[in-house]
């Protein structure tokens, strides 16, 4: 069943790793003055978990057993959006190319999905002015009642570079990893059929969230709560 607060604008925004989901959508949920939730820290922070139990991050049994174990919570300012497991704040380890290399494995498993996106489902629910989801499969599972749902890609070279800028790594060996990690996510990284694309190769991020704010507010109809553009 979708979820979709009637007290407040949903934005879900999907699209591939280094497409610049998050820094757009933050700047979108700045701009609106909307609450905002990385669904894809969730998955990270139980993988960090799993690594940190020197768990086998391949074995789905293991991982469906324990997924509910640690406590995970995520910050929905996007003004400090902070990821914390058991109470330890782990927003920069859960960003590590050991975590990126094992998190589709664990982020597969049903009773990860499960878990999690009903964490998700709440938090959205719980967003009284409204929120900006981004992820994988928000437009599709998470929130299929989005108001607006925004597919957000780019050239493979162009978000490998972005990918690459962030975590100070080679652009080549980046670009590979993220063709390996687009193959092992493509289930749950499908287009809403009712989604915008929006093709962010040639656009500057200012562009991509006055593009995304103004659908929104085209969308929605209203005036969104602790609009700051105004």
């Amino acid at each position: 069943m979708g979820v979709s607060s009637p007290r407040g604008l949903v934005i879900a925004i999907d699209g591939p790793s280094g497409s610049g989901k998050s820094s757009a959508s933050k700047g979108v949920a700045r701009a609106l003055g909307l609450r905002y939730l990385d669904t894809g820290a969730m998955y990270r922070a139980l993988t960090w978990w799993f690594i940190a139990q020197k768990a086998d991050t391949s074995d789905e049994a293991v991982i469906a057993a324990r997924a509910a174990e640690p406590v995970i919570e995520v910050s929905a300012d996007p003004d400090d959006p902070w990821t914390r497991v058991n109470g330890t704040d782990v927003s920069l380890d859960i960003r590590t190319v050991q975590v990126s290399s094992q998190v589709s494995a664990v982020a597969r498993v049903p009773a990860v999905r499960e878990h999690l996106i009903a964490r998700q489902r709440a938090i959205i629910a719980d967003a009284a002015d409204g929120i900006v989801a981004e992820g994988r499969d928000i437009g599709t599972v998470v929130a299929p009642a989005a108001q607006l749902k925004v597919f957000l890609t780019a050239d493979p070279s162009a978000r490998a570079r972005r990918r690459a800028a962030e975590i100070s790594a080679d652009t080549a060996e980046t670009e590979a990893a993220q063709a390996r990690r687009d193959r092992l996510d493509a289930a749950q990284s499908e287009k809403a059929a009712d989604a915008l694309l929006l093709d962010a190769t040639d656009l500057t991020l200012e562009q991509v969230i006055d593009e995304i704010a103004r659908l929104a507010r085209e969308r929605s109809g209203l005036a969104c709560a602790g609009d700051k553009s105004s």
